[in-house]
């Protein structure tokens, strides 16, 4: 779980990143791939300092040895190349002309390296670090009936829908003028061209991912088994389908039913899991029977007091411990809370809030709880119970006894 804990930290990451623009080329992106001598590389960027000195632009220039520099000194505070390599971001981030805020992003990934970089640019390289959050439990779906067919993707615990289409196959009621044998004849074969047709969008869509586990198929009526039976997907798909199950639904709907449905065929996906563990914990809290807990302030008092089996934190839980300073009257003081509240917080004199220091808890309440033998699960907010949990504050657990 320490490893799905830094995924999410290192996708939150790279959404900043991401947003990082330069003002020239004097954002410095650097990767160091596992087992690589950290030596060469800091020879290497004394020697980039060198070649900077022959930028231009002042400015550039100043901005581009000033991130080199701050790299070096960072570097220095490592003795080797950790385990799984090092990405190092340095660079000039402020908005204005000729003003510098010079801000560095050191990360240790939680999976190794490969590539060694140096890049100078406008934007930080981020594609290494992509790769190692992309998601790589993938399954294919496919709903249909006669009249809709629907093809997505599950994605770890998400489900990404990436064509819906209508047919216009008829009904089997007999078109008035026509025999009823021509008729079925002309149905057969709309229903053949529209079939083929779902075949040729789920190839587009299936062949060309290398992390596809599976392919399930599912629907309301017996489409399903001829789609599944005959030559409508590429043999290589073909060969990929672990399931076809009965829903009530086709479209977005039918898609979740899939999935709900096909708990045995999915049983080692992180999401039936998830799914799992989310009933496990929403029964007992509709039961009442004290063995759930929710909210910050009630789950840490249960972790405190070693009673959580199974801790909870939604990946979409962001509180931090703030340390606060009146600019009226001077007071300094501490709170725990949701990142989204820090801006609207008041000293009790009415008075304007400066920030002294800002700190995440959730690294705290994860050794807490390995430090009390509790499990723990990162839950996704891409699922309605995932969802429900996050407004319940976003943190909970199942409790070893009741309350």
């Amino acid at each position: 779980m320490r490893d799905e804990l830094k995924v999410k930290e290192l996708k939150a990451l790279i959404k900043e990143l991401e947003k990082i623009r330069g003002r020239h080329t004097e954002l410095v992106s650097i990767y160091v791939p596992a087992g690589y001598n950290l030596n060469n590389i800091i020879n290497q960027i004394h020697s980039e300092q060198s070649t900077a000195q022959n930028i231009k632009s002042k400015t550039v220039r100043k901005n581009v040895t000033s991130a080199l520099e701050k790299i070096l000194q960072h570097l220095k505070l490592y003795k080797q190349t950790p385990e799984n390599g090092l990405a190092v971001f340095c660079g000039n981030v402020s908005e204005k002309e000729g003003v510098s805020d010079l801000e560095l992003w050191s990360i240790e990934p939680p999976e190794k390296i490969n590539v060694k970089l140096y890049r100078c640019d406008q934007v930080f390289v981020l594609g290494p670090l992509k790769e190692i959050v992309r998601e790589k439990e993938i399954y294919g779906i496919i709903v249909l009936d006669k009249s809709e067919a629907t093809v997505a993707f599950l994605k770890g615990k998400k489900i990404e829908i990436l064509k819906n289409m209508d047919s216009i196959v008829p009904g089997k009621t007999k078109a008035g003028g026509w025999s009823a044998n021509r008729f079925a004849r002309i149905r057969e074969g709309l229903l053949h061209d529209f079939l083929k047709k779902k075949g040729e969008i789920a190839n587009s869509k299936f062949k060309d991912c290398k992390d596809l586990k599976g392919i399930i198929i599912g629907g309301p009526g017996p489409i399903k088994e001829e789609f599944a039976e005959g030559d409508f997907l590429d043999y290589t798909l073909k060969k990929k389908i672990i399931g076809v199950v009965n829903t009530s639904y086709t479209g977005e709907y039918g898609a979740r039913e899939v999935v709900d449905k096909a708990e045995d065929i999915l049983s080692e996906a992180s999401v039936i899991r998830e799914k799992k563990i989310l009933d496990r914990f929403f029964s007992e809290l509709q039961k009442d029977s004290g063995l759930a807990v929710y909210g910050f302030k009630e789950t840490l008092k249960a972790l405190e007091a070693g009673n959580i089996e199974m801790l909870l934190i939604s990946d979409g839980f962001d509180w931090a411990k703030v340390e606060f300073k009146c600019k009226s009257c001077g007071k300094t003081f501490e709170k725990v809370l949701d990142k989204k509240l820090i801006d609207n917080q008041r000293c009790e004199c009415g008075g304007e809030l400066e920030i002294l220091s800002e700190k995440t808890v959730t690294e705290d309440i994860i050794k807490h709880a390995e430090l009390m033998g509790t499990e723990l699960e990162i839950i996704s907010t891409e699922t309605p119970r995932g969802e429900q949990l996050k407004e319940l504050g976003g943190i909970a657990g199942i409790l070893r006894y009741a309350n």
